[in-house]
């Protein structure tokens, strides 16, 4: 059996080389996006550039856009006529050379052209090379010419229809005379359905919003729809971007609208330049650049920015528009007044509520791919952003417009703010979403290994800690130590209680979730006991900072009286003599009236009596058996009464009310000897 060899089933003969407008046919995507109604449209577009172009170079007065009931478009202007004279190095007419090679136009050289948006010069030969026919109508130099071409072949068509036998010829066609001051040029073309998808169709409100469009960016210029069976529309516009700024806004405007200003610039590039011999070499040339911007600042929060180079339609932006938000986010910066709180304003926050219409007009723009939606070239930034800088600076400080340009930097301010407040209540969210989860509980949590009966013990201090952990019953008791007084929650914030690391523990370790979203039957343990000091400090202010923080986020446990207080003994009395007892007693008065009752029976009791300071002056027998031990222990139920009290407690001591709690220490003082 013989093997082929791997080379020999791939050599040059199976290298294709696409000569001409073949390769736009064969890959259409690459030269106007797609083959769908967008990139039909597409055609429309770079032939109605090009009558554009002519009255940016200030030749064209008019265009008419004219859509036949065969299908077919004619795009029509008054400009000077694309040249029908002979290209020396080609031998081919202007208008030849410009509809059926790419890269092939007056727009290179920067002659007959200052500014365009046609830079590629593939626009025109690629709508003849994707349309089934083509005729060129030029009114130059008192004749009129013709040509016409079959997906991109000059040629001849027997009849007025693509359908029509046509024969392949190079060459114009001059028919009658003009006056001489009659110019222009007129294409129409029917598109070749067999590249396009079956249901592609160019949408005439596109093509109306164009015309409109451009009638608002060239003003004077007069853009004309004829639709069948339709009344002729006319977009004529002299107000330029004010009238377009005007025009896309809504809503009520911060002082007088529109804002518009314009500057100029200028940059250096190095580019390829063809010489005499046709050779190209780069060379530094340098561009002139001009910006004009319209906007109109609203008490809204609806916005749009609109971006154009040399009237082109960037709807994805650029540099120009990186210009223009560096620019404006500048100028609100400097003359914005902020508090110590807030944060300098973004750009979102200065394009609220904010129209805007930028175009800038240079030599040769950069731009990202054929379909030109983006701007590319950076050097546009820099100039943008001082333009606009220098043209906000300028109308703020002019007369009347003072009293606007506060008004509109306080509403970026506090739409900064407002944005602050949005993501703290995010975070906040996700935090408590974190806490409420319980997957991570607090790694002081020394937890039991039982649920059923289980409670969990809220210790005031690590001192204490060591004795309970020591003394507790480990089945079902938990313990959680916190550090001295918690956060004060009945005047802090959601976003404070969550952040506060005792209040997060307790809220973790509880279960159930918090506020309004409590749920009683998700709790881990079936009581909860405070266990604090019995002295001032704990069971007056430590225990209502806890009872409160149950109160304002989880309710439902004071409610159904599962939350407890424990009272651990004030003293530790202990007698003297063969039988000695100790005994405990959790107030002075039952201390005395113990002792009392001892000596009375002829007991000897040690002294002083031992007054215990906190828990953790106590054993852990001393704990277990006074205050851990359910048959021995002394516990009090708070109840809704308890919790209210506890929450007007905190509120009257701790609260932003002065009055109030300066009449309740005057009326609850002790008189001293100082």
């Amino acid at each position: 059996m013989s093997r082929t060899s791997p080379t020999a089933e791939y050599s040059a003969n199976d290298i294709t080389h696409l000569e001409g407008l073949e390769a736009v046919r064969k890959r259409p995507g690459m030269y106007i996006g797609s083959t769908d109604s967008r990139g039909l449209v597409h055609l429309f577009y770079e032939i109605f550039d090009n009558s554009v172009d002519e009255a940016l170079a200030g030749y064209c007065t008019r265009v008419d856009v004219t859509f036949h009931e065969d299908g077919s478009v004619e795009v029509a202007d008054n400009g000077r006529g694309i040249p029908v004279d002979v290209n020396k190095k080609t031998g081919k007419t202007g208008l030849e050379l410009c509809l059926t090679e790419l890269h092939a136009g007056g727009k290179f050289g920067g002659k007959a052209f200052a500014v365009s948006g046609g830079l590629h010069g593939v626009g025109a030969s690629v709508t003849n090379a994707l349309s089934s026919r083509m005729d060129a109508r030029v009114r130059r130099e008192g004749k009129l010419h013709l040509m016409s071409f079959q997906r991109g072949t000059p040629g001849v068509f027997a009849g007025n229809t693509p359908g029509d036998k046509f024969t392949k010829k190079s060459g114009l066609k001059t028919e009658g005379k003009v006056p001489v001051t009659e110019t222009g040029t007129a294409i129409r073309f029917w598109p070749d359905m067999d590249i396009f998808l079956p249901d592609a169709v160019i949408d005439t409100q596109l093509v109306r919003e164009r015309l409109q469009r451009t009638a608002f960016l060239v003003p004077g210029l007069e853009c004309v729809l004829h639709l069948p069976g339709e009344e002729t529309e006319t977009f004529l516009y002299k107000g330029g971007l004010s009238d377009m700024v005007e025009f896309i806004a809504t809503g009520a405007p911060i002082g007088k609208a529109p804002i518009f200003f314009m500057g100029e610039g200028e940059f250096s590039e190095n580019v390829p330049v063809v010489d005499s011999d046709g050779a190209s070499k780069m060379q530094e040339v340098s561009r002139h650049v001009d910006v004009e911007v319209a906007l109109i600042p609203t008490t809204g929060y609806d916005g749009e920015v609109r971006t154009f180079v040399n009237i082109v339609s960037t709807p994805l932006g650029g540099t120009h528009q990186k210009g223009f938000e560096a620019g404006l986010l500048k100028w609100v910066r400097e003359n914005a007044t902020l508090k110590a709180k807030d944060e300098p304003p973004k750009i979102d926050d200065a394009l609220e509520g904010l129209y805007v219409v930028v175009s800038v007009k240079f030599p040769e723009p950069q731009f990202e791919g054929q379909t030109k939606e983006i701007l590319g070239t950076k050097a546009i930034q820099v100039i943008v952003r001082d333009v606009v800088f220098d043209g906000l600076t300028a109308w703020g400080l002019s007369r009347g417009n003072g009293q606007a340009s506060k008004t509109w930097v306080e509403k970026v301010v506090n739409a900064a703010r407002i944005r602050l407040q949005a993501r703290e209540q995010r975070d906040t969210q996700r935090r408590k979403t974190a806490i409420e989860g319980g997957n991570n509980l607090p790694a002081k949590l020394v937890d039991c290994r039982e649920r059923e009966g289980s409670e969990l013990l809220i210790v005031e201090g690590d001192s204490a800690l060591g004795s309970a952990r020591a003394g507790r019953y480990a089945s079902h008791q938990a313990l959680l130590p916190i550090r001295g007084k918690i956060l004060n929650t009945r005047k802090a914030s959601l976003k404070q209680i969550l952040e506060n690391t005792e209040c997060a523990a307790i809220i973790q370790c509880v279960g159930g979730g918090s506020g309004k979203e409590f749920t009683i039957d998700a709790m881990r343990y079936e009581r909860l006991i405070l266990l604090s000091d019995s002295d001032p400090d704990g069971a007056g202010h430590i225990n209502p900072l806890l009872i409160t923080l149950f109160w304002q986020m989880m309710r439902p446990v004071v409610e159904t009286g599962r939350l407890y207080v424990a009272i651990p003994p004030l003293h530790h009395i202990k007698t003297k003599g063969r039988n000695a007892e100790e005994f405990f007693t959790f107030t002075q008065d039952e201390m005395v009236e113990k002792v009392a009752e001892l000596e009375k029976a002829g007991i000897t009791v040690v002294k002083p009596i031992q007054r215990f300071k906190g828990l953790g002056e106590m054993s852990a027998q001393e704990l277990r058996v006074t205050t851990l031990d359910p048959s021995m222990r002394r516990l009090r139920r708070v109840t809704v009464e308890d919790a209210v009290l506890a929450d007007g407690m905190v509120e009257l001591l701790m609260g932003a009310s002065v009055e109030p709690r300066r009449d309740y220490i005057m009326e609850n003082r002790v008189d001293v000897d100082v």
